[in-house]
């Protein structure tokens, strides 16, 4: 994707614009929506001779962390290397540790339990809301224990998780709310951004997002304290030059990234538009297929779209990849997130003591279809005639 983001103009064109499905091309599920303005963004930089900074707050980082704590409705914004970064960091910053657990969903990509075991701490996995994909907040209460240091839901395909009610539970057993908002650029929830009611929020930048830098993050907080904690993290625990006060690690953001978020940060208003347009266009189309589930956005939500994720009721992990075949046969680019929850993977098998019957259920039977920027009205109705035939 770095490559992608130097290519020549011309190349750019080209790799942005989806070809005719009919051709046997394939509609890809997301797609960096990049142009002259990120090519000239980085050639800048460049130029400067400034490519990043002893501390990951260089002049084109500050202004970047400026835009987005704005755009996220925060006072801080502390740019960081990966979503995942961030997570790690914001549980660091909460003083998770060695013997502490944190209450996860396991429908969700690996980073947000990873980031919990990276802190030293064990993942404890709650099942999710069906309509929603998101942790239930009713399941969550039952998960509590004396070692509960923290609570991290996930605004999973850019669905904002149901975050006051687990503010609540939070609040009256004295734990922290980590949000991982990796895929919500543009939502919002009750009239705001995600991680309005969370103590942090840790947002992705990666190339497949709404907004990209290529790789790289942003943790927002409204605590002065957390953010003093956040940077200090970010460049190995250090107060001073070359004095640690704290265990950190190598998490900064480089000038580079932070000049292509802050171009893509400005058109992320239009990326949104489009994702919705593409989003209702190809509900409309659906709505009223057998036993496909149409994603929904409950009262005082609104979606990010970053995946249109259906579902096919009833349905085994078998049919679901057949039809996913089917799809991809057609040239749509159609997958599945996420077909292994982090539970049942090798790894993390060890954190599971129960089943969940609603996110194992979800896993055999979801899958999303192409809404991105790029994609146009022409191909939402071939996605459309495509899940249809399919099915």
């Amino acid at each position: 994707m770095l490559l992608t983001l130097l290519m020549p103009m011309q190349v750019i064109r080209n790799v942005v614009w989806v070809a005719d499905p009919l051709q046997k091309k394939m509609i890809p599920i997301n797609l960096p929506q990049v142009d002259e303005q990120e090519v000239e963004a980085v050639v800048q930089v460049l130029r400067s001779g400034l490519l990043t900074h002893r501390f990951g707050n260089g002049p084109m980082v500050r202004q970047f962390e400026e835009a987005f704590a704005k755009f996220a409705g925060a006072k801080y914004a502390i740019a960081v290397n990966s979503g995942t970064a961030g997570l790690h960091m914001a549980l660091l910053a909460s003083e998770v540790a060695s013997g502490d657990e944190v209450i996860v969903p396991s429908f969700t990509f690996v980073a947000t339990a990873e980031s919990v075991v990276l802190a030293g701490a064990r993942p404890v996995f709650v099942d999710i809301d069906p309509e929603t994909y998101n942790l239930d907040p009713k399941k969550v209460e039952g998960a509590v224990t004396e070692k509960t240091k923290a609570i991290m839901p996930v605004d999973l395909y850019g669905l904002p998780a149901d975050t006051a009610a687990i503010r609540e539970i939070a609040k009256k057993h004295g734990l922290a709310v980590v949000e991982d908002s990796a895929q919500a650029h543009g939502a919002s929830y009750k009239g705001k951004p995600p991680g309005s009611f969370a103590d942090m929020a840790s947002w992705s930048l990666y190339a497949s997002k709404n907004m990209t830098t290529g790789e790289g993050g942003v943790v927002t907080t409204n605590s002065n304290e957390l953010a003093e904690t956040l940077r200090s993290i970010r460049t190995h625990g250090e107060g001073l030059e070359y004095v640690s006060v704290r265990l950190g690690h190598n998490y900064r953001m480089s000038e580079i990234q932070a000049a292509v978020g802050y171009v893509q940060l400005q058109k992320l208003p239009r990326f949104a538009e489009k994702r919705r347009a593409n989003a209702e266009l190809l509900s409309e189309k659906l709505r009223g297929v057998e036993k496909l589930r149409l994603p929904t956005e409950p009262p005082e939500h609104q979606h990010s779209w970053y995946l249109y994720t259906v579902r096919l009721q009833g349905a085994t992990t078998e049919k679901r990849n057949k039809v996913l075949e089917e799809l991809r046969n057609r040239g749509v680019g159609a997958n599945v997130y996420y077909s292994t929850p982090v539970h049942l993977m090798p790894y993390y098998r060890q954190f599971a003591k129960k089943r969940l019957p609603e996110t194992e259920k979800a896993a055999q039977q979801v899958f999303s279809l192409p809404v991105h920027p790029a994609v146009t009205t022409s191909q939402i109705e071939h996605i459309a005639a495509s899940t249809v035939e399919a099915l």
